[in-house]
């Protein structure tokens, strides 16, 4: 994490939202519309996926990709005008809601303003045409850095945004651009506007590691942390998702993020999640429900942020389409209740003030928060088990702050819930029983 970030930000909840998809409409309008919803919830933060103009030439789909973006210092008039953004601004600030927006700057479209301007902004072939070095990313043209003039336009294009309002910066594949970039950008804006939340979108170790091998440029997420508060979670993603499929042992998962701590630095931030605009959504991952549950109570209690990507709450198993409209499917929010209390015990003390311990993996992850006078143990069946289980927990009924059921322990053992059950315990548990001792074996 960078110097100054808070370490209260281990605990932000982000909820990401696809302007497109978000209403039947697709505008900035429809997404004001619902803000007291989101508010609601507990969301601290509102991510909106690219706002700008999408470009035209080489496009993908009928309406183009967001992240192929024509001007950085405008809105898409498709969502609406610059007034609608900056009412949508002033109502989220209006109920306690920040705004995030999505930074996009390691690649512009083929029709990009800047490719009039400033055609040497660009990678360009033998012929001096503008390419990208992503061949799959066929509808973009790839920026290149460090070039002191394109760094100078990035960065004022960041401060008009800022002075719009923005109170956050996404940054898309954060890790292809130089880290001397992105921390020259958060000096410039911590001096316009102090506590500005930086989030790197960084990638995946292979994507790294492809890079390198064809001299482009590839940062790891230790270098992120110089200069950005939080960063994805997709260096041990395909473990993690593996995990969710049923295809690798959950205990290699945990050693994953006991891993983590080990070599980022000591108060490093990952943002957690089950779903994004980019991966599969969660129940169109596991199983049933039951284990979805599971897997959003166990990532959103995790050690780190918390990302929601709209449409979770309504139980959607379709990831809409980057390139065409396909609004979400609301259908009554039935995951929207649990989601509040989740992002509610992200505030709980023993979350904000404690520290995390893992301390069983089979047959279901058993976990605890440990803060100074209460404890939060939360047993997770990520994997459909059944039967009773072993809990270092002394015999009694507690009570589940999930679903407000009791929870009966007897004989040092108590039923496997079908999904999770999270229990409070006051002046029991001290930090030294716990010491992660199943990723030792």
């Amino acid at each position: 994490m960078a110097s100054d970030t808070p370490s209260t930000l281990r605990n932000l909840i982000i909820y990401s939202i696809y302007v497109r998809a978000h209403s039947p409409e697709g505008t900035f309008a429809g997404v004001t519309r619902d803000l007291e919803r989101i508010k609601s919830m507990g969301v601290d933060f509102i991510w909106l996926m690219p706002i700008h103009p999408i470009g035209k030439v080489n496009k993908k789909g009928s309406l183009g990709c967001p992240y192929s973006i024509s001007d950085y210092r405008s809105v898409n008039p498709e969502y609406g005008n610059l007034d609608d953004f900056k009412e949508l601004i002033q109502k989220a600030h209006s109920i306690g809601l920040k705004v995030m927006i999505d930074v996009v700057y390691n690649h512009t479209a083929h029709d990009s303003v800047l490719v009039h301007e400033h055609p040497d902004f660009f990678h360009q072939d033998l012929d001096g045409n503008p390419v990208t070095t992503v061949p799959d990313w066929s509808d973009v043209i790839d920026l290149k850095h460090p070039n002191p003039g394109l760094t100078r336009y990035l960065i004022d294009s960041l401060k008009y945004w800022v002075s719009q309002g923005i109170d956050g910066f996404r940054c898309d594949v954060a890790s292809l651009i130089p880290a001397e970039f992105w921390q020259q950008a958060r000096e410039e804006i911590a001096a316009l506007k102090p506590g500005v939340v930086w989030l790197a979108e960084s990638v995946h170790a292979g994507f790294i590691e492809y890079r390198r091998k064809h001299d482009l440029i590839a940062i790891s997420d230790s270098e992120l942390y110089s200069a950005f508060d939080l960063t994805y979670d997709y260096d041990i993603w395909p473990t993690l998702h593996a995990t969710m499929r049923g295809a690798s042992p959950i205990k290699n998962m945990l050693e994953l993020y006991r891993f983590q701590h080990a070599i980022y630095p000591q108060n490093f931030i990952k943002l957690h999640f089950v779903e994004n605009h980019d991966q599969q959504r969660v129940l169109d991952v596991v199983r049933d429900s039951e284990q979805a549950k599971a897997w959003v109570v166990f990532q959103s209690l995790n050690d780190g942020a918390w990302l929601i990507y709209a449409g979770q709450e309504a139980g959607e198993d379709h990831r809409p389409s980057l390139f065409e409209r396909e609004p979400i499917q609301w259908n009554g929010y039935p995951y929207q209740s649990l989601l509040t209390q989740l992002n509610q015990l992200k505030k709980h003390s023993a979350v904000t003030e404690g520290q995390l311990f893992f301390l069983e993996a089979s047959p279901v992850v058993q976990m605890a928060w440990i803060g100074q006078d209460t404890q939060l143990f939360l047993i997770i069946n990520l994997e459909h088990n059944t039967g009773r289980v072993a809990i270092d927990l002394p015999d009694g009924t507690y009570q589940d702050l999930i679903s407000g059921s009791s929870v009966i322990v007897q004989g040092g053992k108590t039923e496997i819930p079908s999904a999770a059950v999270i229990l409070e315990v006051q002046h029991y548990a001290n930090t030294a029983q716990f010491h992660s001792q199943l990723l030792d074996g």
